[in-house]
């Protein structure tokens, strides 16, 4: 009755009992339980009797699940076989869902805010225990899934029966392995423009400030002739850099957008309390909601979402920076650039000419099929390019969103003249040649060009640039030959 998607997932239910316990009391009937037999129809004895159910998605003890008309969580649902089975489905806190019985090969039509309700109409034709659940990607693994109990004898030769209907919507099909789709014709470059760092903060008394954000799920460029179905903060990835100053008071809006199909939230590792932010910023689709928060700590912060699977939503795209100065502000350079590095995971393999799925299986295995910079394969090669000129100093802002792999951030032909360590603008560590970023970790690094050419942005664990971890800084300006000089072939070595 398990499916590999079934797996434990014990720590990101923890994650989810904590990221989804603010949403309980507003989208779960009250009194709900957990794992109740509903209560079965004035009809339960009657043999080929229609048993009717309703159920409502909402959150129940931190996990998303199905609640009855009584208020109870993933309810035992029963009919004897001949019986016509009807379940009447609302999204409840206006993400996009469905039900589906694989065993019996049936459906309904995923169905959410925008939608409205749908019916799930099956004829039983088969004894036994089976597991009902959402086939959304991530929704089974945070809690919705409970068992269909059928008693009786099966019919000897008969197939099942379904059919799905909403107000006015056709039949849904019955349950089957997603089609292998061509890349979308309408997909988007979500791959943030790595110059797009907002304007130093300098020597100033702290302030308030005011940031807003909107969740948007669309179809965006992964690669040549592939598209992803990305979750972003702003239509990038990264989302927008935020910058402030210790002491700062931020209010920060997070709206999700109308025609999202989940809740999404934000955890800024900045923020002290209420998870960061997560636990009071689980958003629905067309809500918003609004956090405020004190900039305690200087550094250079990840955020990202917090709504399980918390690695699934970030994958995806919902990660980014938070830079919060000190007192004084940072020293002056020529260039500043924002960089992350992300692992992605799809149902085909690298360079697929296709629209690609997301695969929970490799996630949890941590097999990423992608490595990117800023969002998508050649984002940092083809799309944008830092560039210097001889003589500036860069910065690069750089983080990991992960959610799972280590970067070995580096630049090839250059060396860091100055490392901040995770983030810390409180100690500085020099001449660098590799720097350790954690996943939702950020370092700093500086350095000045001293010779033109083009250097490449890599994580030295360098398999992973065939699977598209590669950017670019072009740097223009005159050659020094006593820095540097390649030697003609039959010609004498320079005297050293």
């Amino acid at each position: 009755m398990r499916t590999p998607h079934s797996r434990n997932f014990s720590l990101l239910a923890l994650a989810a009992a904590l990221a989804l316990a603010s949403l309980g009391a507003a989208a779960a009937p009250a009194a709900a339980t957990q794992n109740g037999a509903s209560p079965a129809p004035a009809t339960e004895q009657a043999r080929s009797a229609v048993r009717k159910y309703t159920l409502e998605t909402g959150i129940v003890n931190g996990k998303m699940v199905f609640i009855d008309d009584r208020g109870q969580a993933n309810p035992l649902l029963r009919a004897n076989v001949g019986d016509t089975v009807e379940i009447h489905l609302k999204s409840g806190e206006g993400a996009q869902h469905d039900i589906a019985i694989p065993e019996l090969k049936v459906q309904s039509q995923k169905f959410d805010a925008a939608s409205g309700p749908t019916t799930l109409r099956f004829t039983v034709t088969q004894a036994g225990k089976f597991a009902y659940y959402c086939t959304i990607a991530g929704h089974r693994q945070i809690g919705m899934e409970g068992v269909f109990e059928v008693a009786g004898t099966g019919i000897a030769g008969a197939a099942p029966k379904a059919a799905a209907r909403t107000s006015g919507g056709p039949g849904a099909e019955l349950y089957t392995a997603p089609a292998v789709r061509p890349a979308d014709a309408a997909a988007v470059s979500v791959a943030m423009d790595p110059a797009a760092v907002p304007t130093p903060i300098g020597a100033r008394a702290p302030q308030h400030l005011k940031y807003r954000l909107e969740t948007v799920e669309l179809a965006g460029k992964l690669d040549d002739g592939t598209s992803f179905t990305y979750w972003t903060f702003d239509r990038k990835v990264p989302g927008p850099m935020l910058r402030a100053r210790i002491g700062d008071t931020i209010e920060l809006t997070l709206a999700n957008a109308r025609d999202s199909k989940m809740i999404h939230s934000i955890d800024l590792h900045a923020v002290t309390g209420g998870h960061g932010g997560g636990e009071h910023t689980q958003v629905g689709p067309g809500q918003e909601k609004t956090i405020t928060f004190k900039a305690l700590n200087a550094g250079l912060f990840v955020y990202h979402c917090a709504t399980p699977l918390v690695p699934q939503h970030i994958s995806a795209g919902m990660y980014g920076m938070i830079l919060v100065e000190p007192e004084g502000g940072l020293a002056k350079v020529d260039r500043e650039y924002y960089v992350m590095q992300g692992d992605m995971y799809t149902t085909r393999p690298h360079g697929a000419r296709t629209h690609q799925d997301f695969d929970l299986d490799k996630m949890a295995a941590e097999l990423p099929d992608y490595y990117v910079f800023n969002g998508a394969v050649g984002s940092l090669t083809k799309e944008h390019k830092l560039t210097a000129t001889v003589g500036e100093t860069v910065r690069i802002f750089f983080g990991v969103g992960g959610p799972n792999k280590i970067s070995s951030f580096h630049v090839i032909g250059e060396i860091f003249d100055k490392v901040y360590s995770e983030g810390s603008v409180s100690s500085v560590k020099r001449d660098v040649q590799t720097t350790l970023v954690a996943p939702g970790g950020a370092t700093i690094v500086e350095f000045k060009v001293d010779y033109p050419g083009s250097y490449l942005l890599v994580d030295h664990a360098l398999s992973r640039a065939g699977k598209g971890l590669v950017g670019t800084l072009e740097v223009a300006g005159a050659a020094d030959a006593g820095i540097y000089k390649a030697h003609t072939p039959g010609k004498a070595a320079a005297t050293h």
